[in-house]
């Protein structure tokens, strides 16, 4: 990197090059970060719980949003380097992105390969490699990474084929809520097992009539039969029915599942609205509140992880680093931001021309 880089930035270093298609495609699994405690529950039975689906794909949404440029010295816009939006040519950005989002979420360190370098030394191309691939090797004292393999190969400590790491601020989800999501787990097969059989286990008893083997396999079936097909079954003055088992009903089987709906909420860090986990009215006004919230309290660690990596030498130039674009995202209704508007125009804040350049008004 050079002095040019600040008074060239849109010449394009000579590129170093390697064959993408040598390296794998991103795929997405789940692995143990060396950093934390074993895993507590996997990615897979995780996203059989749906409240956990759906608060991943909420927050790793947050990830496909524009990523821009600025110039730390006044915090002028310039065009984002291609890198940043789209880093492996094969696989369009936001698909990379949501899974780095995962994997910072769920496991708090998400991995990329680089691809291919500008001769200064910055990535040109980079690709996210699943983390279940990827081994740390630490020193004699178990205290620092000292390198990386890939598939049980040794990967190079810098240039191509050597990882970039995204590291998250905690542990991740998988590792910390691990009790929450065993529950949820058992609730959803406690759910899968009483729509299978959707009354308690029952005894057919005689009163006293002896009945052959071949009339009880009958009445057995026909009770089978009846139950599988949800249709009425018949029995005569000799037969007893006896329901055993408990009833789902006394069980309270969806209030404990909005129970453990909730604390999974708490544990992703997202509101309950997101997640409909909560029964609450719903105004627009209160949900751009809900949005705001879902990237202070939510997002903003995850998105931090991802800009703070990419504003690294690596990526881009000295004295630029790279946001989030959340403006769309955040924005608020029609009626909101006229009014907003005219209060901005009368101190003068805003002329009409930037209004209606910030709306995408101008032709």
């Amino acid at each position: 990197m050079g002095i040019k880089d600040f008074f060239l930035p849109t010449i394009a270093p000579e590129p170093m090059t390697v064959d993408a298609a040598a390296y794998p495609a991103p795929n997405n699994g789940i692995v143990n970060n060396w950093l934390y405690p074993v895993s507590t529950a996997s990615r897979a039975s995780a996203m059989a719980v749906p409240t956990i689906a759906r608060g991943r794909n909420i927050l790793c949404s947050l990830a496909t949003l524009p990523l821009e440029q600025y110039l730390k010295s006044d915090g002028s816009h310039v065009e984002p380097n291609r890198v940043i939006n789209q880093p492996d040519p094969r696989v369009p950005g936001s698909a990379i992105y949501s899974y780095v989002a995962e994997d910072l979420l769920f496991l708090g360190v998400s991995y990329g390969m680089i691809l291919s370098m500008y001769a200064d030394g910055r990535i040109q191309e980079w690709t996210r490699i699943s983390p279940d691939r990827v081994l740390p090797e630490l020193n004699s004292l178990g205290t620092e990474i000292i390198g990386y393999s890939v598939d049980n190969k040794k990967v190079p400590p810098f240039g191509v084929g050597s990882l970039v790491v995204f590291n998250g601020l905690d542990e991740g989800f998988l590792n910390r809520a691990g009790r929450t999501i065993r529950a949820a787990i058992a609730l959803e097969n406690a759910a899968e097992q009483f729509a299978k059989e959707p009354v308690p286990m029952m005894v057919l008893k005689s009163n006293g009539t002896n009945l052959t083997s071949e009339r009880i396999s009958k009445l057995l079936e026909s009770w089978r039969v009846a139950r599988t097909n949800r249709s009425t079954a018949f029995l005569n003055a000799d037969i007893e029915l006896q329901a055993m088992g408990i009833d789902p009903n006394k069980l309270q089987l969806n209030e404990a599942r909005q129970y453990v709906a909730l604390e999974l909420c708490r544990a992703l860090n997202i509101p309950a609205f997101f997640a409909s986990a909560e029964s609450t009215s719903m105004t627009y006004s209160n949900a751009i509140n809900e949005r705001r919230s879902l990237i202070d309290f939510g997002g903003r660690n995850i998105l931090l992880a991802i800009e703070q990596r990419l504003s690294q030498p690596d990526f881009v130039p000295a004295g630029n680093y790279v946001r989030f674009s959340l403006d769309e995202f955040l924005r608020g209704n029609p009626l909101e931001r006229a009014q907003v508007y005219e209060i901005l125009n009368r101190i003068g804040a805003m002329s009409v021309e930037e209004i209606r350049e910030e709306e995408d008004l101008l032709k």
